[in-house]
This record gives structure tokens, C-alpha cells and sequence, in this order.
């Protein structure tokens, strides 16, 4: 018997890029964000959890995803990629622009019902992860951690990770505890679409 669980984000399309937030598309149904330091593993992990190769653009060059990316599952559900932060050779102006729209888009979307933050596992809570984290407590915006490479760490390394970063992230009462994820082994998937799942089903009044 087959008791495989269908991917739920299986069915994610591109639809439309946004340079800024007048052209971001209607703010109707719900939206899952996706961001992540420019090394941390985002696209491919945007890829793993949607269970295609290619949907996302992985490049060895860090910093290529410089506009907010629409993937569009059905008429009212979509997945939002992020521009990449903490890549050293952005423009100053670009930053600075990311810096504005990024917290505007978070403090303004309806429409956004959670964040999937991708970290290193063996470089988790830099300067951009903490400063995304603090933005989206100040708006009751939940936050996944999902901690990629977990494929580099040994099983009891891996857990001594989890315990001290869900430890540290405690404080903060809209963080759900951090999730492990290979984009290797696809290990971790699963827990994280459910949560992408749950979050774009939740309705809002």
C-alpha cells in the first residue's frame, strides 16, 4: 500500500516578479514568504519543497534573486521569494532599497500569513536573520526557521544545534521551533510544507 503524502506545493508555477511594492499583485487570498541569507540554501530550498528541479534559480553566485518572485499554486495561494541578504557585493543602494521594501512589504501584506526563514545550520542567527526575526515580531508575523545543510552535521551535532538555537529563538513568541532541512535527501521536507500548508489555509477575519 502507497502511503506516500501527496506535496501540497508540488503544483507552484512562476506567475510575476515585483522590484517594488507598487507592483506587487492584488492583496487577496494568503502568501507564504521565503527568505534567507544569499548562502543559505533558499532557491534550492524553495526547489526541495516544491519538489521540482528547477522552479527556482539556483546559482553559485550568491545574491542573483533581486526582486520578489511570485509562485502562484492556485488563484489565491502563492509563495513569495525574497531577495537574498548579507551578499557583500550588492550595491549599497540596492541594500538600502531591500532594507525599505522588504519591512514595508511585511508590515503592509494582508495577505502574508507566515515567514520560512532559511539558515545554515552551522551558521544560523546572522546579523540579517536577527534583524528579519525582530521585524517580523514586531508584527506578530510567525516565523519557521528552517535550517539547511543538515546533511553536513552529524545526528547528535544536529541535535545539540536545534536545541541551542530553538533555546535562543524561545524569546520570541511568533518563532516556531527551527525545522532541519536537506536539499540533498529532501530529509525535513515534509514538516516544513505542512507548516507552509497549514499557513496557507488559515483565514483571516
Amino acid at each position: 500500500m502507497n502511503l506516500t503524502v501527496p506535496n501540497p506545493l508540488h503544483g507552484a508555477r512562476f506567475w510575476r516578479a515585483a522590484t517594488a511594492l507598487d507592483h506587487l499583485p492584488p492583496d487577496e487570498g494568503a502568501e507564504v514568504a521565503f527568505a534567507g541569507r544569499s548562502n543559505a540554501g533558499k532557491s534550492s530550498g524553495l526547489n526541495t519543497l516544491t519538489g521540482q528541479r528547477s522552479l527556482a534559480r539556483v546559482s553559485k553566485t550568491p545574491g542573483r534573486t533581486q526582486e520578489l518572485l511570485f509562485f502562484q499554486l492556485d488563484e489565491h495561494r502563492r509563495l513569495v521569494d525574497l531577495p537574498g541578504y548579507g551578499y557583500a557585493a550588492t550595491s549599497a543602494a540596492r541594500r538600502r532599497d531591500w532594507g525599505e521594501v522588504i519591512p514595508a512589504y511585511f508590515a503592509t501584506r494582508r495577505s502574508l500569513r507566515g515567514l520560512l526563514l532559511f539558515m545554515d545550520i552551522r551558521r544560523p542567527l546572522q546579523v540579517g536573520d536577527r534583524q528579519l526575526i525582530l521585524a517580523a515580531a514586531e508584527l506578530g508575523l510567525p516565523v519557521q526557521p528552517a535550517l539547511t545543510k543538515s546533511d553536513k552535521l552529524g545526528r547528535g551535532a544536529l541535535q545539540t544545534a536545534l536545541r541551542g538555537l530553538h533555546k535562543e529563538l524561545a524569546v520570541f513568541d511568533t518563532v516556531l521551533p527551527p525545522l532541519p532541512l536537506s536539499n540533498l535527501s529532501g530529509e525535513g521536507a515534509p514538516a516544513i510544507r505542512e507548516q507552509v500548508r497549514v499557513w496557507l489555509e488559515t483565514q483571516v477575519d
